[in-house]
């Protein structure tokens, strides 16, 4: 089935033997069909006239006996001798082309009732059992009439063999004037000798050109197959990186046009990845080396700041408060200056890693730590859980630790005041830890989920940064993850909170086929199950009310479970 649907090649011969085969079978059945209507044709003419002349015969023969023998002429014969010579003398010329019968009837009385009893019995040439061959219908039919009867039949012999013939017979007076039933059977040797002849002929033909048309569509399909096989293959290797592969191409045809539009597609492809590899490179070494070439400048200028800081207190009002916002601008410029200088070292590929096997409570502890202050002016808290059991795993102590102050901070901020959930998870089967940083702010819009790593991007442009970021810091915390061979998610609702799930593996080089946290918080599934549950039981009493024609109903009572799952999050700040 898998070589069906990935061969065309396989799928069109195939289809074109099937085709060919049904029209070979449907032309053989008619050709076969009309073959055997004109042998059966030709074999009832020139069976009737074989049969009518001798029939005259038999009449004539019978008419001269019977004056011969009033007249005196000749000594009389005896019925039974008659018949005898008349069966012999008719079959004389058939030489196994047909058969003669001559059979009693029982319609009309035989001579005078004084006279002797007519000879009964069967009269024939040949190895045929005669009574058998002749049907009593066909009999009784020539009993009741002097005509010419037809019938097809079957002619059996004295071995037990039986062979197809047709049957024609006519009841006639013999040389003493009483009726017999003479037959001429004529078996269908020859004919169907020649209607085998004839089928084998077809079938052997019909072979062939199948055969034949099945050749010439494999012949036909792979001229075409061929150049788009040569052709997805060599897409492959473009894909892969090998720009420099190229179709080759013969003659003038659609083909030869079809390789030289792919070579020039792949041309053009080419130089347009080698212009962005180079200005990626040009942009990248840019960034590293105005980064770098900053790092002078910025140091005296921080000397300077801080001086002029520490001496604010001799300066009027408005010149103290302009160097403390000279010096808090510095710090975030030196942030941005070392986001720069790490997303660069990603860039170039240059970020290595120093793993070390590490307990990832005591690296979520410092950074709550850290954070607390924060929280605190924000007006939430900072919750731990899952640091009950040791999460230990080998990881860059200071890497992750970046991650997660990041996670952290933009959770207080965007928590809109609320507590911030910092859960910790180590795998069952020991291959993945994880950690989980929970907010119920505002929460994120569809779509903004895979966004919220780009570079410089914001959910809110107009929203105001209170903790001086960069925009850098969920990209540098992917690029931490991926270094890690882990992977970093969001998660986030519309005025539900949001959640960012940090998945690592618990040794360096493996990768974690699943994560011990979910990514969606339990209390969102929670809440959306109550809210649907709600929603049912709503439909249900308005259901209920308008089929008891208005009277009043009972409190609902998943509206009070929705109300308590909506105030009932982490610390009771869940509650918007």
């Amino acid at each position: 089935m898998r070589l069906w649907r990935r061969n065309i090649q396989l799928r069109v011969v195939a289809s074109t033997l099937l085709l060919s085969m049904a029209v070979v079978l449907v032309l053989g059945v008619v050709v076969v069909g009309q073959v055997r209507n004109g042998l059966l044709e030709a074999k009832r003419q020139t069976a009737q006239s074989q049969a009518d002349g001798g029939f005259a015969v038999a009449e004539d023969l019978a008419v001269d006996a019977d004056e011969r023998g009033d007249s005196g002429a000749a000594p009389a014969v005896d019925a039974g001798t008659w018949l005898n010579n008349i069966v012999e003398q008719l079959a004389s010329g058939g030489q196994g082309v047909y058969y003669v019968v001559a059979l009693s009837s029982d319609q009309v009385p035989f001579g005078p009732d004084d006279g002797p009893a007519p000879p009964r019995g069967t009269r024939s040439m040949g190895d045929i059992q005669a009574a058998e061959s002749i049907s009593a219908e066909m009999r009784q039919s020539l009993d009741g009439s002097s005509t010419t009867y037809r019938q097809y039949g079957t002619v059996v012999r004295e071995n037990g063999e039986t062979e197809a013939a047709l049957i024609i017979g006519k009841r006639l007076p013999d040389n003493e004037g009483n009726q017999y039933q003479l037959y001429y059977l004529f078996p269908f040797t020859q004919e169907e000798k020649s209607l085998s002849l004839v089928t084998g002929t077809l079938a052997t033909a019909g072979l062939f050109l199948v055969a034949l048309l099945g050749a010439i569509a494999w012949l036909v399909v792979r001229q075409v197959v061929t150049p788009v096989r040569m052709a997805a293959g060599i897409a492959e290797r473009l894909a892969a990186g090998r720009l420099q592969e190229r179709m080759k191409v013969s003659g003038e045809d659609d083909i030869a046009r079809l390789g030289e539009s792919f070579n020039k597609m792949a041309r053009n492809l080419q130089t347009q990845i080698q212009q962005l590899e180079e200005l990626s490179r040009m942009q990248r070494r840019f960034v590293s080396d105005v980064s770098h070439e900053l790092r002078t400048p910025l140091t005296t200028v921080r000397m300077a700041a801080d001086l002029i800081h520490e001496a604010r207190g001799d300066f009027e009002p408005a010149t103290a408060r302009s160097a403390e916002l000279l010096l808090s601008q510095l710090d975030r410029f030196e942030s941005l200056l070392g986001d720069l200088l790490e997303i660069s070292r990603f860039d170039a590929g240059a970020a290595h890693l120093e793993a070390e096997p590490t307990d990832l409570r005591d690296v979520v502890h410092r950074v709550v730590e850290g954070a607390e202050p924060l929280a605190e002016r924000k007006g939430g808290r900072l919750l731990v859980r899952g640091d009950g059991a040791p999460v230990v795993a080998e990881v860059d102590p200071r890497r992750i630790e970046r991650v997660l102050r990041n996670l952290v901070v933009n959770a207080i901020e965007h928590g809109e005041g609320g507590n911030v959930v910092v859960r910790l998870a180590a795998g069952r089967d020991g291959q993945a830890v994880a950690v989980a940083v929970r907010d119920y702010g505002i929460g994120l819009r569809p779509g903004e989920a895979e966004r919220v790593f780009n570079r410089f991007w914001r959910a809110d442009p107009a929203r105001a940064r209170t903790t001086g970021g960069t925009g850098l810091g969920l990209s540098i915390a992917t690029e931490d993850a991926r270094l890690h061979g882990g992977l970093l998610e969001a998660w986030g609702e519309p005025g539900g909170g949001a959640q960012f799930r940090l998945t690592l593996p618990c040794t360096v080089g493996a990768r974690p086929r699943r994560s011990p946290l979910p990514l969606e918080p339990d209390d969102s599934r929670a809440r959306r199950a109550v809210r649907s549950g709600a929603i049912a039981g709503a439909r249900a009493i308005s259901a209920g009310a308008a089929e008891g024609n208005g009277h009043p109903v009972g409190r609902d009572p998943g509206s009070s479970a929705s109300s308590g799952a909506s105030s009932g999050g982490e610390g009771g700040h869940e509650q918007r």
